[in-house]
């Protein structure tokens, strides 16, 4: 995972945020920790409501979801005898909800909608705190981007009156005087007299 994940803290469980094609996904394998008793993802995956609730998920966002391998395994949903570990679930169906990560800052993640519905599973007021300090999260984030913005506006726009500023100062020339105007006028009618007297010169040679 990318080393610039974000990190929320949820009833005293850091749980970390991942950018995977730049959508939240939540570690369900730190959101595990909150839960009490020795369980596993694998429990929460062959529950047939999860099964039913992944399937719509993966029909709204990923055209490419092997509709007839899922119902297989939703058939099988529920049943004591049915297992399923997260990469079996991926590998099988061709699922992007839930990713199966190694490394550091590895394990199991899931998009931020699948994430709270996992969360209920844990309890319904771990869910509750957790959308809350993720929407909390979400919040400060667009603050920071919005005043990076307005930094950026307020940055462009005095960069824009130095550039106008020294044009003025060394492309545009200064207010013409007076005494300038004056001398420029009488250039212009001694030139018209000098092209009035060669004109005539011209006429009257033979």
């Amino acid at each position: 995972m990318a080393k610039n994940n974000e990190i929320i803290a949820v009833q005293g469980t850091q749980i970390t945020i991942a950018k995977i094609n730049r959508e939240d996904y939540l570690s369900l394998t730190d959101m595990l920790k909150a839960k009490d008793g020795d369980f596993f993802i694998k429990d929460w995956l062959r529950n047939r409501n999860t099964m039913e609730f992944l399937g719509i998920w993966e029909r709204l966002h990923n055209p490419n979801f092997k509709w007839g391998e899922f119902a297989l395994l939703r058939s099988r949903a529920g049943l004591n005898s049915f297992r399923i570990s997260v990469k079996e679930w991926v590998e099988t169906t061709g699922a992007i909800g839930i990713r199966a990560t190694k490394g550091h800052n590895g394990g199991t993640y899931a998009h931020k909608d699948i994430a709270f519905e996992f969360g209920m599973w844990i309890s319904p007021e771990f869910k509750v705190y957790l959308i809350r300090e993720f929407d909390r999260l979400k919040t400060e984030e667009q603050k920071r981007l919005s005043a990076e913005w307005d930094l950026q506006r307020t940055l462009a726009k005095i960069n824009y009156r130095i550039h106008t500023d020294a044009i003025k100062a060394h492309i545009i020339p200064p207010e013409v005087t007076k005494a300038q105007l004056a001398y420029q006028a009488a250039s212009r009618r001694s030139l018209i007299k000098y092209d009035i007297r060669s004109h005539s010169s011209c006429s009257s040679s033979p």
